[in-house]
């Protein structure tokens, strides 16, 4: 009885002080709204602090910066506000997980997930999610509460150095995939971002790069992927870009900031700058809430200048409150009040590896199987892999979303460079080898190596051996975009001379977006394997081999030249520096396959495209019109293995206007003989047209056509629909 008196007790007491606690600070209340909760601590917020909120500095070491004082160190910093409990905010790049910049943090390894391109290929939102959720644990394991991830920018030009962090060339793929990833990180308690907004479409000249497009044309496609992804996946921030668009910076751009995120789609997280993208305090006025990475611009333009302005009457005071208040509400949204991140916890490493693995293999896609090349027979008594450093890893991309594995990559090798990247540019591979995983697959074989240096080398080995796994690398980096579409350091004619000695060869490409394969014809085989992460050489062999039937499909299409692209010519490249220049976006929202099915052009690959080890066929097609279009079909596997099959649905027609769209799309797993009833609802903004003038979706009534197949190219299925007249909110 005492006992239960004394706990109690204790219970009371601690109740009381609970109680207390909200009394004295009511936002701490958890039954009140995020948007209540921060409007009720913004108000006791004095001038220097909300100033404090909306800039902070970089925290990695470069160019002579030191970490701040409470950083953990890593992208960036916002000191916390002790007296009323506000925690501060630790931001980490985490487009492909957890990053440890310079090696700031010593010895600091990560997960590293497979790129973003290589995610998009896997059409799976539930890959996507439980990825993001690999980052968000990982990040509260470490200490950080802010995640620098959700890059959606669709991938207008091949070259771009930076497609494979992103989804794809679609808006629909694209904005489903980061709403997942996003969705699984802030399911941790993290704060997500979602970037770079908007039109960041080349890393040449990044900060001069002036994107212009039509605004219905925008509305359609970039605009439409940031968009449907902020509404599914709710991110707590906004990361603007570099560049301009229509002649605005990104980050002092009213239009994008004020009119259609924050007005016309009500967003009400917070916009943080991209590190170094700020240009003046005025651009607080024209949307934008924090400036981060303070120490590569200018001035601390949201520092003292804003202070002075906002006492000056210059910037309203209520401005200023509204920036900070969209900060703490994103915070308190996620639950970094009531379940605060420390650094210290378990991370499961293999477990997590184990993730990325399944996604990694999901993603990696079969372009070629000349007779039946693939799987690889385990009863093949030579092979010999060649190139790609093979032995040591996987490659990854480089730049701020380079991921360093726990225990340090195998191996670096530097490029070299100057500037602010320069530092990045080097080639990581990590311990996940596609020869050891080539060997474990095949024990009974002689499996050699040759690193690809001397083509005559390579030759030898190819002809003495029955099988050929040779690997072509395309590295891509932030900062910079690729010359062309050949795979560099005379790799693609290594690969001809290669496929040349040896039909049964098969070619592995670690690539960052499509390359050109004048190869192609000799090859046996062709797998598009991306920056596979973690587990990527594991994932190779696994599908290699046939322990994975392959279910990849590519997110962009692999063009036959650079000529079938409205900017064969990269706009900026051999400029003087700091020059600014158009990127006109001719295409306007016919972005990759949609252009393709304007031109007419036949690609090297079609959007959608990727074979398997098995076989299916579409049938039983059924249409229902009305407010929007609800398709229904079978999917079914016709051959002898299980597979992964991805229908996609394409909209084809809109009231007499031809166009192609992608619509919907499903990933199915399908036993030998199994059919699937799939079912598809079109959202309705992508059967409209964007009326700018009356900024608003305007969906045309009358006959509505949609096609179903395995890519853009092959639609096995068509029907029509009739679609109402209707208008919907922009």
């Amino acid at each position: 009885m005492i006992r239960l008196t004394t706990a109690a007790s204790i219970a009371a007491l601690s109740l009381a002080s609970a109680a207390s606690a909200q009394t004295a600070q009511p936002w701490m209340n958890t039954k009140l709204s995020p948007d209540e909760r921060a409007a009720l601590l913004e108000k006791e917020l004095t001038l220097d602090e909300r100033i404090g909120l909306v800039h902070g500095p970089m925290s990695m070491p470069i160019f002579g910066i030191k970490k701040p004082e409470g950083a953990i160190g890593s992208a960036g910093y916002i000191p916390g506000i002790s007296r009323l409990g506000v925690p501060a905010l630790e931001e980490s790049d985490a487009s492909l997980g957890v990053t440890n910049p310079l090696g700031v943090r010593p010895g600091d390894g990560a997960t590293a997930l497979a790129s973003g391109l290589s995610l998009a290929a896997t059409f799976n939102t539930k890959l996507a999610y439980e990825g993001g959720a690999v980052v968000g644990r990982e990040a509260r394991a470490k200490g950080f509460n802010v995640q620098l991830a959700g890059g959606v920018n669709l991938a207008r030009d091949p070259r771009n150095g930076r497609n494979f962090e992103y989804l794809g060339e679609d808006p629909w793929l694209a904005a489903n995939l980061a709403a997942a990833q996003i969705r699984g990180i802030q399911d941790q308690g993290i704060v997500s971002t979602i970037k770079h907004f908007s039109l960041n479409g080349q890393e040449t000249s990044r900060h001069f790069a002036n994107s212009v497009i039509d605004e219905a044309a925008h509305r359609e496609s970039d605009l439409l992927a940031f968009q449907i992804a902020i509404e599914k996946g709710q991110p707590g921030s906004v990361m603007c870009a570099y560049n301009l668009v229509n002649g605005d910076y990104s980050c002092g751009n009213p239009h994008l900031l004020k009119d259609v995120l924050k007005g016309d789609w009500g967003y009400k997280g917070w916009v943080m700058s991209d590190w170094g993208a700020v240009h003046a305090t005025d651009y607080i006025l024209k949307g934008l809430d924090q400036q981060s990475g303070e120490q590569l611009d200018a001035k601390i333009w949201f520092g003292e200048p804003l202070k002075a302005a906002v006492e000056k009457g210059e910037v309203p005071a209520a401005r200023l409150a509204d920036a900070s208040r969209r900060i703490l509400r994103s915070m308190f949204a996620a639950g970094l009040f009531d379940k605060p991140v420390t650094p210290g916890g378990a991370i499961d490493y293999d477990a997590n590896a184990q993730i990325a693995r399944a996604a990694a293999t999901e993603g990696v896609v079969l372009l070629k199987n000349r007779e039946g090349l693939l799987p690889l027979a385990k009863t093949a008594k030579t092979i010999a892999v060649i190139g790609g450093h093979a032995d040591a890893g996987v490659l990854s991309g480089g730049g701020s979303s380079q991921v360093v594995p726990p225990g340090g990559a195998k191996r670096v090798v530097p490029l070299g460079g100057e500037g602010m990247m320069g530092p990045f540019r080097s080639q990581y591979f990590n311990g996940s080898s596609p020869l050891a995983a080539i060997r474990k697959a095949a024990p009974d074989a002689k499996v050699t190596f040759d690193d690809g240096r001397y083509v005559a080398s390579a030759v030898a080995a190819a002809k003495a051996a029955d099988i050929v796994v040779v690997f072509g690398n395309q590295w891509m980096g932030e900062g910079e975009d690729a010359f062309d579409l050949s795979l560099p350091n005379g790799q693609d004619e290594l690969i001809a001379a290669v496929t040349a000695a040896n039909p049964n060869a098969v070619v592995v490409l670690q690539t960052g977006g499509p390359v050109a394969m004048p190869w192609l014809n000799d090859a046996g085989a062709v797998v598009e394997a991306w920056y596979s992460g973690a587990k990527g050489g594991e994932a190779i062999a696994d599908v290699l081999f046939g322990a994975v039937n392959p279910s990849g499909r590519l997110p962009m299409t692999f063009p036959a030249s650079l000529s079938q692209y409205p900017r064969e010519a990269l706009p900026g490249r051999g400029l003087p520096e700091k020059t600014q220049f158009d990127v006109p976006y001719i295409e306007g929202a016919d972005v990759g396959y949609r252009r393709f099915a304007v031109t007419g052009d036949k690609p090297l690959f079609p959007f959608g495209y990727g074979l398997s080890y098995t076989t299916f066929a579409y049938s039983n097609l059924k249409l229902e019109g009305g407010a929007s279009v609800t398709v229904s079909f079978d999917v079914a596997n016709t051959g002898r293995r299980e597979g992964k099959d991805v229908p996609q649905v394409y909209l084809t027609g809109a009231a007499g206007k031809p166009l192609q769209r992608l619509i919907g799309f499903d990933k199915v797993s399908l036993k030998p003989g199994e059919t699937r009833r799939v079912t598809v609802t079109a959202d309705p903004r992508l059967l409209a047209s964007f009326d700018a003038k009356g900024r608003r979706w305007v969906v045309t009534g009358g006959d509505y056509q949609v096609a179903v197949g395995a890519s853009a190219a092959d639609l096995a299925l068509k029907g029509g629909a009739k679609v109402k007249a209707r208008t919907l909110k922009p």
